[in-house]
């Protein structure tokens, strides 16, 4: 009788990273404004936590006044370079300060102070697709005037729920009727901003120059499409809501 041999397979490593910047043209300091007794940086930190799946959670700032108030509350934190033309980037860096064999790290956006683990949790699930080298979510759009609004980008994706464009205009287009019309004949996605990468992927993307769609439309993940990489999507229920102007605390 020949023995088999067991093979035994690890759960994945992933690890959480959240990009906190102290400069910002429409919000300086932001990550330390007071929401209710906690700073912004905090609650994303402690809402990140929550996600059963992450092995570990880190901030990544640029700025001594972050990295001392996140060591404060008893996060994780590393410095990297304040020269970042992304948060892929300071992602890639803070995974090499880091250290340790993760396979997949998810960028946590900084400025989200009510991020849902349950988001988290979705976009990890994208990852259990072995064709999928990058994962992000979409929701449903319901009103005209996000369908129209240029500062939430729309998806569209293949039936195997891989990207196939984005843009801040309404896509797909239709020829005739008005956008109300055009909600009720197709379901329409907006992107919502929440990536994570295979480690070897992250490497490799951050190597690449903005590409013409990038350039075009303005945005970053359009140089992944172009580069041939595959983009898995995630569809969520929640809504997120970003700080990126002092007004928007009065939303919260």
């Amino acid at each position: 009788m020949t023995c088999r041999k067991i093979r035994y397979f690890r759960p994945m490593k992933i690890l959480g990273i959240i990009p906190a910047r102290y400069a910002s043209t429409r919000f300086p300091g932001k990550p330390l404004v007071n929401i209710q007794g906690k700073s912004m940086v905090q609650r994303v930190y402690e809402q990140a936590s929550k996600c059963k799946s992450l092995s570990a959670v880190v901030v990544a700032t640029d700025d001594d006044r972050i990295f001392a108030h996140v060591k404060s509350f008893g996060g994780a934190v590393v410095m990297t370079s304040p020269t970042h033309p992304s948060g892929s980037d300071r992602c890639m860096e803070a995974l090499e300060k880091v250290g340790g064999d993760y396979d997949v790290l998810i960028n946590i956006q900084g400025d989200e102070p009510f991020i849902q683990p349950e988001q988290l949790e979705q976009l990890i699930a994208c990852f259990n697709s072995a064709d999928a080298q990058i994962g992000t979510l979409a929701k449903k759009i319901d009103t005209v005037a996000d369908l129209l609004n240029v500062n939430l980008p729309k998806i569209v994706f293949s039936a195997a729920f891989n990207a196939l464009y984005f843009s801040r205009s309404p896509i797909p287009g239709q020829k005739s009727g008005s956008p109300q019309e055009w909600l009720s004949r197709h379901t329409y996605y907006r992107h919502i901003g929440l990536y994570g990468y295979r480690t070897e992927v992250l490497k490799a993307i951050t190597q690449l120059s903005p590409s013409p769609l990038e350039l075009t439309e303005s945005l970053e993940q359009l140089r992944w499409l172009e580069a041939g990489y595959t983009i898995k999507v995630g569809i969520t229920s929640y809504e997120t809501l970003a700080i990126d102007h002092p007004e928007d605390l009065e939303k919260i």
